[in-house]
């Protein structure tokens, strides 16, 4: 069935980012991943091409461009070159850290911010998760505490990516112990701060050139010209985020899944055995059909999520919905895709091999796909009690 999600403009728009992808990213991601650091380089080159941050607005460098549909042709194209740890990096800074740095800055604070964001010269973080708090921020215990104008912050994240050459770091911090929902506070801890130490980059099984890091704050004086979106707002902003975060996961997801199955069919048409192609076993037509259309499926509602929150309709039960299902989707796809490529799946010069570890983590990170289920599952039952 013809795809009618993109029109002229974004294909034209694709072809501008696949050029790049050739050109910078290409003859690069397999060093990146061997030396498990991406080139702080390339994200002035991408940004300079568009390839994120189109949503800043024009006055701070930005394009101004709200459609997330330009977004997800960059996803789309990523995929098709096997450069996962470039496309996880990419999806942090503009699914994450440029909407927070965007939605809850003041006037002053954009001023400091979205420019160099805009040019690829700030590399952002989002620091949320602690060692003994993941999916349940409240559980969060870095603590600060106001001494005059300024925040001392003291604790530990981990899990955090782009922790080692974030510029600037968004830290969730509890600020008030009694007051519940309303006790956490968002802070941004720039580079050079005192106190502020980066850990080890942590030894990941996949994702090998995106970095992930443990990060301490040790009494770090953090003025309150750097506290985002309000004090005790912690909670309700990172909530209120939610629906991109989400969204930007299932369509990683979906895109990865797509431009694995598509090289498995090509490998399967290419691939001789027992005297013929692979794809001439009913065995192995019964896979391809039954992938391509649990993707097909998938897609539409992958699309109904982008045209949604495009006109700010998507819920974050509804994102979560979409990132449980896509995450898990994409994780049997490329099981089965790897299955099918046999021994050669195997290797890590195949980008079958390599997706298979690289997006095991994605049913984890951005909340576990059980959270996504039990939040979905409560809202259903608040819902019907609601109407009795």
């Amino acid at each position: 069935m013809k795809r009618d999600l993109f029109t002229d403009d974004h294909e034209a728009y694709r072809d501008a980012v696949r050029e790049f992808l050739k050109r910078e990213v290409v003859p690069n991601w397999e060093r990146w991943d061997d030396e498990h650091m991406i080139d702080r380089s390339v994200y002035v080159k991408a940004a300079q091409t568009g390839l994120y941050g189109l949503q800043i607005p024009e006055q701070y460098g930005g394009a101004g461009e709200m459609d997330y549909r330009y977004r997800m042709v960059v996803a789309e194209e990523i995929a098709k070159t096997g450069a996962t740890s470039f496309a996880v990096t990419i999806a942090v800074q503009d699914d994450l850290v440029l909407h927070y740095l965007r939605d809850l800055t003041t006037d002053e604070q954009r001023e400091r911010w979205l420019p160099p964001f805009a040019a690829g010269e700030l590399i952002g973080a989002l620091a949320m998760t602690e060692p003994g708090a993941g999916s349940d921020l409240r559980g969060i215990r870095t603590r600060a505490v106001q001494d005059g104008d300024d925040w001392i912050l003291n604790g530990q994240k981990t899990f955090i990516s782009s922790g080692i050459m974030a510029d600037v770091v968004i830290v969730a911090a509890q600020t008030n112990p009694d007051a519940g929902s309303r006790g956490f506070t968002l802070f941004v801890v720039e580079t050079g701060m005192p106190g502020f130490e980066r850990g080890r980059q942590l030894d990941k099984i996949g994702l090998m050139g995106q970095d992930t890091a443990e990060l301490f704050f040790r009494d770090v004086r953090v003025p309150a010209a750097n506290v985002l979106g309000g004090v005790g707002r912690g909670l309700q902003n990172l909530m209120s985020h939610l629906p991109r975060e989400r969204l930007g996961l299932t369509i990683n997801a979906f895109a990865k899944a797509r431009a694995i199955f598509e090289e498995t069919r090509r490998y399967c048409a290419d691939r001789v055995a027992f005297g013929n192609t692979l794809d001439s076993l009913q065995h192995v037509r019964f896979e391809l059909a039954e992938m391509s259309t649990e993707l097909d499926v998938a897609e539409a509602y992958v699309d109904k999520s982008v045209l949604a929150y495009n006109v700010d309709e998507l819920t974050p039960t509804d994102a979560g919905k979409g990132k449980w299902y896509l995450t898990d989707l994409e994780k049997r796809v490329i099981d089965r895709c790897l299955q099918l490529h046999g021994g050669y799946g195997f290797m890590r010069e195949f980008h079958v091999g390599r997706a298979y570890i690289d997006t095991r983590v994605e049913t984890i990170y951005g909340g576990t796909n059980e959270i996504m289920k039990d939040l979905i599952g409560r809202e259903l039952v608040q819902e019907l009690h609601r109407h009795e």
